[in-house]
């Protein structure tokens, strides 16, 4: 079972002791000793030209990387105190990192892909710089069951929006100019950068000084190692350079985590539900958000914006063709679609659904069992931290990952960054699990 804050101050983080070895410089040559080893290999053997795109020039970004934690190691031994060797420095190195293996190769394709190219995008880039511009013509980004069926054969899959209605917002740029940086790669960049940047600055409304040393690094490595895994992680990495739409909505999650921890329910609700009205996959979180909410008193507060934003997005939708938002955002994820969703990964429920008789009903069966289980968790004991909450979604969104039909290798992304983010979570000094007050005297909510 999930640990919420005693039992918590009681049992350290089990990898804490490998996490700090070397004052965490370990884990950082072994992050990027492997991941321009991953780089390499889809450079040579990926089947996606945007992924070999990517892993040509993200290897050699995990390379420089890996050498500089080398120097740093051995710079070590000899001043174990230098700044070169510090917290400071590997923030900066996690910086040039993110911008070398997400950024320069996000950039580099989408300034390929304006001149001509038409291999340096995965078909989730056009499905919602399409869904931008039918947004700014027609008022939804979705098109009908009839509009779809009338597409060439090999065109009915890039139809089809399988996203909330708020995703097409990073396809509008497209839809007024036609250049490199209104590719909807470079908004999900901006996007991710700007929610990381705010949870970053949201966990650190406790000022270092006003804690013990030991207590204010650990704070901060714990927030490193959070980032690193929303950014440099190569799975994010490839993902944010090719495709990109799940990056600001795991952005906008951890964000809302970062608020809890903050003792700012109201905020929290507000941009989990903005990222609910980009993508279902926010929605467990919203869900488990609520939850904590009911424990502080605030369930109000939290449910306001998550529940309220993503309502509002489809709104206009339903207005405007209700059959086309039914088709586009439940028939096809279903299955029910007039083409089948190409997620086929190899993960249990695929296996289940694929192998056996009536396999797509005993996948949905373990699924919805997976999912009575977490209800049954969150009613017995509804998680009063932050910490709490992270890990119940975490390992909530694992096994919906491992036990549906229909999945995507990377849709592993949110777990693993939601269950790296939940030691940043850990407030220094634990705050009650009360309501804060209307008009706080040091800090503001929602």
């Amino acid at each position: 079972m999930i640990a919420d804050a005693p039992t918590a101050r009681r049992r350290p983080w089990h990898w804490r002791t490998l996490d700090t070895a070397a004052g965490g410089l370990a884990v950082d040559l072994s992050l990027y000793a492997v991941s321009t080893i991953f780089a390499a290999i889809t450079a040579v053997t990926s089947t996606l030209l945007p992924h070999r795109a990517w892993g040509a020039v993200a290897a050699v970004g995990y390379l420089v990387a890996t050498l500089a934690v080398l120097t740093q190691l051995l710079l070590r031994r000899h001043h174990p105190t230098a700044r070169l060797v510090g917290l400071g420095a590997r923030w900066t190195i996690t910086g040039l990192t993110w911008a070398g293996t997400a950024l320069l190769p996000l950039l580099w394709q989408s300034i390929e892909r304006a001149n001509g190219r038409t291999d340096r995008a995965q078909e989730e880039v056009l499905v919602v710089e399409h869904a931008g511009s039918r947004l700014l013509e027609h008022g939804t980004p979705y098109l009908g069951p009839d509009a779809i069926a009338a597409l060439p054969p090999g065109e009915q899959l890039l139809g089809y929006t399988p996203y909330q209605p708020g995703m097409a917002m990073f396809g509008l740029p497209r839809a007024l100019t036609d250049t490199w940086w209104t590719d909807s790669r470079v908004w999900f960049a901006v996007g991710t950068a700007l929610a990381l940047t705010l949870a970053v600055t949201a966990l650190r409304t406790t000022p270092a000084t006003a804690l013990p040393a030991p207590a204010a690094h650990r704070r901060d490595s714990a927030l490193l190692r959070g980032v690193q895994a929303a950014t440099v992680l190569p799975i994010c990495a490839l993902t944010l350079a090719t495709g990109g739409d799940d990056l600001p909505v795991l952005a906008l999650c951890l964000l809302a985590l970062a608020l809890a921890a903050a003792g700012r329910p109201g905020r929290a609700g507000l941009a989990v539900g903005l990222a609910g009205a980009l993508k279902l996959f926010a929605w467990p979180v919203a869900l488990v958000l609520i939850v904590w909410g009911l424990t502080r008193r605030a369930g109000t507060r939290v449910a306001a914006g998550a529940i309220g934003l993503p309502v509002a997005a489809l709104i206009p939708a339903i207005l405007v063709d209700r059959d086309a938002l039914t088709e586009n955002v439940l028939r096809f994820p279903l299955g029910h679609g007039l083409v089948t969703s190409p997620a086929q990964s190899p993960f249990p429920g695929y296996l289940i659904a694929t192998a056996l008789p009536a396999g797509r009903l005993v996948a949905a069966a373990l699924l919805v069992a997976a999912g009575a289980a977490i209800a049954v968790r969150l009613a017995r004991r509804p998680p009063r931290t932050a910490v709490a909450t992270a890990l119940i979604c975490g390992y909530g969104l694992l096994a919906a990952i491992a036990l549906m039909p229909s999945t995507r290798f990377g849709y592993l992304l949110y777990p693993m960054a939601l269950l790296t983010w939940a030691p940043a979570l850990h407030r220094p000094v634990d705050t009650p699990a009360t309501p804060l007050p209307d008009l706080p005297a040091r800090t503001t909510s929602v």
